[in-house]
């Protein structure tokens, strides 16, 4: 069976417009365009738009899905199965949090009590996913998943105590590393605390720390414009400082 644009968008809920972008783009074509001129859409195009909408549910950006779903190596199972698994963590993040509200409400009616943890239930799985959505295929590589996922459980069971020092050590650390970058130097005293401060804040998420993964992790810094954009944010080179004085607080400058 064919489909219309106007058919079509009916049939998944988004607009004509939506579907007619897509097209612009090249990451939704029609199967063939009538001798009216019409955009007739088949049953693979149907297959990729459900796809296409799977990604976009979970959150990442069209040029990535794009980029996904023309490669060559695209293969619809594997990505179900996938869509699948990322959706139940999804849910389960959702009964987190939906468990947490009730709880409190109960806690507030005086019918239990809450301990500090249970308060933050739910938001450490959120960040997990939110880390996921936007590093985890690039952290997965370098530093494989036994690596990862032992990270993410160390977090999973951080104290509030534990969080609480963290944010202060990180906070912390980006005055400190503010200050040095008015030295210019990445050797100076100021700008190797801030490189001893970034080792502490590390050790609260790494579950095994090395010089090794530290000075890769710094690289990483300057190499992926996400993590550069949230360093040079307030100061333009604050990225590559800090790589240049972990590099040196590691012994990793060769």
């Amino acid at each position: 069976m064919e489909y219309t644009v106007q058919k079509l968008g009916q049939l998944a809920g988004i607009s004509t417009r939506t579907l007619r972008y897509y097209d612009e783009i090249g990451i939704l074509k029609p199967a063939r365009i009538n001798s009216s001129g019409y955009r007739l859409y088949g049953q693979a195009e149907i297959d990729r738009l459900q796809q296409i909408l799977f990604y976009k549910e979970l959150g990442i950006p069209l040029e990535v899905i794009k980029e996904i779903v023309t490669s060559p190596s695209f293969h619809r199972g594997k990505a179900l199965r996938e869509h699948r698994s990322k959706l139940l963590d999804k849910r389960m993040q959702l009964d987190l949090l939906i468990r947490n509200v009730e709880n409190t409400i109960a806690a507030m009616e005086g019918k239990i009590t809450m301990s500090d943890r249970e308060k933050f239930e739910g938001f450490k799985q959120e960040m997990l996913d939110e880390n996921e959505k936007k590093y985890g295929a690039e952290i997965r590589e370098k530093y494989g998943e036994t690596a990862v996922n032992k990270s993410n459980e160390k977090l999973l069971k951080m104290t509030a105590e534990e969080y609480e020092e963290a944010t202060r050590i990180e906070n912390e650390l980006t005055s400190t590393l503010a200050e040095a970058m008015q030295t210019g130097d990445p050797a100076s005293p100021l700008a190797q605390k801030a490189a001893g401060l970034h080792k502490q804040w590390l050790l609260y998420y790494w579950s095994d720390y090395s010089k090794e993964a530290h000075a890769g992790l710094a690289h990483m810094y300057v190499a992926d414009e996400r993590f550069q954009a949230h360093y040079d944010a307030k100061q333009p080179g604050t990225a590559e400082f800090l790589r240049d004085a972990i590099l040196i607080f590691t012994g990793q400058t060769k």
